[in-house]
């Protein structure tokens, strides 16, 4: 497997804004389809996000999940442990926020910060981030094992990019709730950022759990692109057939109804 270095992923194309519309509306249709086979088939699924601040995770999932079903897909937003989750094991916390049979789960930032903000900021030994790769890794593949689909996708931005979202976050009053100071600590940390991620794929970029790193200079493009990439991976061999209906429900509705169902 060939490494991923984020350089290569700068410099995203525009889509045009009537592409984008319908391209958008196929993919949000083809995320309904699979989620009504994880319904009808008991199946599960997770999609893990990361990327830098302001890199457009909450607007990708905004349109991931606005077609869905919310009675069987959950987001998770993953902030800093409480101190009873830092008591336990850092996968702990994760174990509760696992989908359950019919169900996917998004989780907005993930178990990844072990090795990423931990790591950065020194908030853990060394040897404890750095046994983190083999802990995440050996997560996944039982969550695999046990039939789960694991969609993991990263987001990246130039640092030019970053800046100019990061300004129009404070100079848009109803999004200024996005951000504060801990963005700009990040800012000052990228080249550590850049490394720890960089690291990150390299160590846990798996054949069964791969890394799909998105351009995402362009939010648009880069929705699409990461849709896709969710499609791909949590539609992998879904049988897209549904069951019939069955004689008798059709006799009770077609009785009721007063029709003959088209079916």
């Amino acid at each position: 497997m060939s490494k991923i270095r984020l350089k290569d992923y700068e410099g995203t194309p525009e889509i045009k804004r009537a592409d984008y519309d319908t391209q958008l509306v196929a993919l949000q249709y083809k995320l309904q389809l699979i989620q009504a086979a994880y319904i009808t088939q008991g199946l599960r699924g997770i999609v893990a996000i990361e990327g830098w601040d302001a890199a457009g995770k909450g607007g990708l999932i905004q349109r991931m999940t606005t077609e869905l079903d919310q009675r069987y897909s959950d987001v998770w937003s993953i902030g800093a442990p409480t101190k009873d989750e830092l008591n336990h094991h850092f996968l702990w916390r994760f174990w509760a926020k696992l989908p359950g049979c019919r169900e996917i789960a998004i989780f907005d930032r993930t178990w990844y910060g072990r090795v990423l903000v931990e790591r950065v900021d020194k908030l853990i030994p060394k040897p404890d981030w750095k046994r983190g790769y083999d802990e995440i890794n050996d997560f996944e593949a039982q969550q695999i094992a046990d039939g789960t689909r694991i969609a993991k996708i990263f987001l990246h931005i130039t640092q030019r990019e970053q800046d100019k979202r990061l300004r129009e976050r404070l100079e848009t009053p109803y999004k200024r709730w996005k951000t504060g100071p801990e963005d700009y600590h990040n800012r000052s940390m990228r080249d550590a950022y850049c490394e720890a991620y960089e690291d990150m794929f390299d160590k846990t970029s798996t054949p069964h759990a791969p890394w799909t790193v998105i351009a995402a200079d362009d939010k648009k493009t880069a929705r699409i692109a990461a849709i896709e990439a969710v499609i791909a991976t949590l539609g992998e061999d879904v049988d897209l057939t549904y069951p019939p209906v069955s004689p008798e429900l059709r006799a009770l509705a077609e009785a009721a109804l007063g029709v003959t169902l088209k079916v």
